[in-house]
């Protein structure tokens, strides 16, 4: 019964979780769908070469899907009730993620970003270490060392919840200072990200949550 409720629990935490995800998935699906398709209105200040194009938009279309597949990998229940729909969307999270990377990365390297060099060294790392992530999952899951595909399984998540986690900072930031008043509205963050809050945000979105990743296990051994 017990664990009956656990996962019913489980369940409910999994839908929430898709709810919260699900505005920001759909709205990098259909703006890369749509810029890749040539429409001006969604390609806004990011249009630039074919390359960087295809690059930027192309890692927006497939980070929406991963962002939905790392939920449904993070669950648990679903896991183990269903280990097929784990593996099949696992096959389809990992290189969804590499290729997601790679766009970044090609994109930074092409055209920069809009925050300068603190902004481009930021999601120049985040895109380096999803790419590992992703190679290191699927190597390892090839190799059938499956307690080393869970921990590099368990870090690709992460990465791959960190686009819609950079902007849940924001609005959590924003939402907090502007209830302070005008004068403290949107602290620390300029247009141009060039703000204290912002320059911290480039790596406060991942790096944290990553070392929480790997300090909870040992922790939770020596309890």
């Amino acid at each position: 019964m017990q664990a009956r409720s656990r996962t019913i629990w489980a369940l409910l935490g999994l839908g929430l979780l898709l709810l919260a995800v699900q505005e920001f998935s759909w709205h990098a699906i259909w703006r890369g769908l749509y810029s890749l398709g040539g429409d001006a209105a969604t390609q806004g200040r990011l249009v630039g070469t074919a390359t960087s194009d295809l690059a930027i938009f192309g890692h927006m279309l497939a980070g929406g899907v991963v962002t939905i597949l790392a939920v449904v990998q993070w669950a648990g229940p679903l896991r183990r009730r269903w280990p097929r729909l784990h593996r099949i969307s696992g096959r389809i999270l990992a290189p969804l993620a590499l290729l997601t990377a790679l766009g970044g990365l090609i994109y930074i390297a092409l055209r920069g970003t809009i925050g300068g060099p603190v902004m481009s060294v930021g999601f120049a790392f985040y895109g380096l270490l999803m790419a590992l992530a992703a190679v290191q999952t699927i190597r390892n899951a090839l190799a059938r060392d499956y307690h080393r595909h869970r921990r590099w399984g368990l870090r690709l998540i992460v990465l791959a919840l960190g686009s819609w986690i950079y902007r849940l900072h924001y609005g959590l930031w924003f939402g907090i200072t502007c209830s302070m008043g005008e004068a403290t509205c949107r602290l620390g963050s300029r247009a141009d990200f060039s703000g204290l809050f912002d320059q911290i945000q480039v790596f406060a979105f991942y790096l944290p949550y990553l070392l929480v990743l790997e300090w909870w296990p040992v922790r939770k051994s020596s309890d």
